[in-house]
């Protein structure tokens, strides 16, 4: 008996080690990221808003895609991570690099205090749990204008060089070559994070929570687990936007936000980590392009595409992520069918 489950063991190490293999494509994606540098250099600007909004994406998918945990005000993290990392460089010191970790560190602690809330009720409650966290972050950060500035925003962020030797450039360059390389490391930590028996037991728990309570897998310690990851991860977003922009100001606590991170899942695919990259360059392409050709309804036509995935259906706009050689879902699909045979 104990040598079957130690066998079983292996085998399930195993198949989590080929899962978490990198593929070709991801390969190539990060050298494409890495050549803009040298192929799109009047671009920087753009696509370091790419960047963060794709970190942010990943962030959402890390609790939606794997724990199932639907939110309407993720946008709080993002927000308190960017007046986080304004206030340190402001008061504290303008390191860009611990300006980050402390973002990510007070995003990460108000998402654990905020986890429990999550715990409770049905995915409806929690829309309106995390929406009214968001709204309540928003208001404080209009009222305490001694502090964050109100309304007008928190100015005068200065930042030192990166390392103390990477300056920031007006073109842009220093700030996205800074926003990829976090993206990257933090992309590849999500990856060992999902592909590990820890997310193995996410995805469980998001399949049937009950079923993997009964398997001994603690929902509540998971849950609150990857929340608390995941607001670190949306609050190093923010900071990233404060940190290239020297700026912040209330919009970073705005609905919109977690609207439009919603809609970037929507367009890359939920469950994937590379849908939110995918779909933030999607989204943030088309979004440009549309405000430049229709300034006035560009919001309207995001808004038509938005429709359009709804009826046309996400499985259909994003199948396109089996056509990759090794892609999530075709492993996904090749471990069952192993499991599968394995079991007859």
């Amino acid at each position: 008996m104990s040598g079957e489950r130690n066998n079983a063991s292996t085998e399930a190490m195993e198949l989590l080690r080929r899962a978490g293999r990198w593929q070709i494509w991801e390969f190539a994606l990060w050298l494409v990221a890495i050549a803009a540098i040298f192929v799109l250099p009047s671009q920087m600007l753009i696509l370091t808003e790419i960047a963060i909004l794709a970190l942010f994406a990943v962030s959402l998918d890390l609790i939606l895609g794997y724990a199932g945990i639907v939110s309407l005000g993720h946008t709080a993290f993002f927000g308190l991570g960017a007046y986080a990392a304004g206030l340190f460089a402001v008061h504290v010191s303008g390191e860009p690099v611990i300006g980050l970790f402390a973002a990510g560190l007070v995003s990460g602690l108000f998402g654990f205090l905020t986890s429990f809330l999550v715990l409770r009720g049905s995915d409806l409650t929690r829309l309106m749990t995390t929406f009214g966290v968001a709204m309540l972050l928003a208001e404080l950060v209009n009222q305490a204008a001694w502090l964050t500035g109100g309304a007008d925003g928190l100015s005068g962020v200065m930042l030192n060089p990166i390392l103390g030797y990477f300056e920031f450039d007006l073109w842009g360059r220093t700030g996205y070559i800074y926003c990829l390389i976090v993206l990257i490391v933090l992309t590849y930590v999500a990856r060992r994070i999902v592909n590990s028996p820890f997310g193995l037991s996410l995805k469980a728990i998001k399949r049937n929570q009950r079923r993997a309570s009964m398997l001994g897998i603690s929902p509540t310690r998971r849950i609150v687990a990857i929340y608390t990851v995941s607001a670190a991860y949306a609050g190093i977003a923010g900071a990233l936007l404060t940190q290239t922009t020297s700026f912040v100001s209330p919009d970073v606590l705005a609905f919109h936000r977690s609207a439009e991170v919603l809609l970037v899942l929507v367009i890359g695919g939920v469950g994937y980590l590379y849908g939110g990259v995918f779909g933030a360059v999607v989204f943030s392409i088309l979004r440009n392009w549309l405000s430049v050709i229709t300034p006035q309804y560009w919001m309207f036509w995001i808004g038509l595409v938005l429709i359009i995935i709804v009826l046309v259906g996400r499985e259909r706009l994003t199948s396109w992520q089996t056509l990759l050689p090794g892609s999530a879902r075709k492993r996904e699909a090749r471990i069952q069918h192993t499991m599968a045979e394995e079991g007859k």
